[in-house]
């Protein structure tokens, strides 16, 4: 078992802090995945739990034992930077050899061990090459090695794969993602790269200015965001949001009134409270006629942007008296004087109140 606890975990630099007061529990064997942009906290949060940095307040609980006090090494947790920090006058044997030599394992052991983890990592034909004479990729390989060979308890990630280029992360990412299902092993992996979250996460902890904004699995926060920055976050491209001027409620369901025009809602969609803010995401939405369970949402004054090509996917960024919407459309059939209509199912919209939050309907 290595479950993680972080109980009321704070953190100051000086005046500033940097992470305000903040719960949450890392399960055993899972991945979980902290996600949110640049100054949040996240990598503040890791250091924190390898032992790196103090909390101003807290407790960091492994195994239901409070490891405050605890030095790193003695903490059962094994590191992999964005900065893969090897040893550049040593060959990639004797760098995953390294923690064991130093835990004065045996060198039959250590033989065997490199062996192994060489083998399961593709590294066997580099054994005997220095860093130097490695790719990026490579020498990441070579970091998660020398961390897999201690078993530790907890594997933690601090954006291993932001230096590399794009073919390699999406090779690393996955490569990542083969070996923590394998090994069944506790994760916490840092990144502000939503596609790796969605990728390697069992479970993601949405971060903001050391706040948690929302936790839970890759689908549950794209298809049920908490609030309305999860919501901007999570999804590319972002899910589109329009602001309520105002409602009213009509025989035939409720209307909501936009910056320009309105959107009826089906009579049979009910929300307990009024929505300060109407969200779809591009895929969503089509150009067509509403009919049966869907809305319909008209776009006037449209003017094509931009046309993203994603495979067999094309997003268009549109221009339109409602602001700036995206929509999933190889073919617009964009009527007189740049008029689009959209037909949106229903069930598909999400609602935000005036504090920002979720409306479950």
């Amino acid at each position: 078992m290595a479950e993680i606890q972080l109980r009321s975990i704070s953190k100051r630099f000086g005046d500033v802090e940097v992470i305000p007061g903040l719960d949450l529990t890392i399960p055993d064997g899972q991945v979980t995945v902290l996600l949110g942009p640049s100054g949040c906290g996240k990598s503040t949060l890791l250091r924190i739990i390898a032992g790196l940095e103090t909390q101003s307040a807290g407790d960091v609980v492994l195994d239901g034992e409070v490891i405050n006090d605890a030095p790193p090494a003695e903490r059962g947790c094994a590191l992999v930077f964005q900065n893969n920090a090897l040893y550049p006058h040593k060959t990639v044997r004797q760098n995953l050899a390294f923690p064991l030599r130093m835990a004065k394992v045996d060198r039959a052991e250590q033989r065997r061990a490199v062996d192994e983890i060489a083998g399961t990592l593709e590294l066997a034909p580099l054994l005997d090459r220095y860093p130097r004479q490695l790719s990026g990729g490579q020498r990441q390989r070579v970091a998660m090695g020398r961390a897999m060979i201690r078993r530790p308890k907890v594997f933690l990630y601090d954006e291993p794969l932001s230096n590399l280029d794009l073919e390699l992360r999406v090779r690393l990412r996955l490569e990542i993602a083969r070996l923590q299902r394998s090994l069944k092993s506790t994760a916490v992996y840092v990144t502000h790269d939503q596609t790796e979250a969605m990728t390697l996460a069992d479970q993601i902890v949405v971060l903001r200015k050391g706040h948690i904004e929302q936790i839970g699995a890759p689908l549950q926060l794209y298809r049920s965001p908490a609030n309305l920055y999860v919501a901007g976050f999570i999804g590319t491209p972002r899910m589109n949001l329009l602001p309520v001027q105002g409602h009213e409620t009509t025989a035939d369901g409720l209307v909501l009134r936009l910056a320009a025009g309105t959107l009826k809602l089906p009579p049979g969609l009910a929300l307990p409270r009024a929505p300060a803010t109407v969200g779809f995401r591009p895929e969503h939405a089509r150009p067509a006629a509403a009919s049966g369970q869907e809305v319909a949402l008209t776009l006037r004054d449209c003017e094509v942007q931009a046309v993203e090509h994603l495979g067999d996917r094309a997003f268009c960024y549109l221009r339109s008296d409602l602001g700036e919407v995206v929509v999933l459309a190889p073919e617009l059939g964009m009527g007189d004087a740049g008029t689009l209509q959209l037909a949106i199912e229903a069930k598909a919209l999400h609602f935000f109140d005036a504090e920002g939050r979720a409306i479950a309907l």
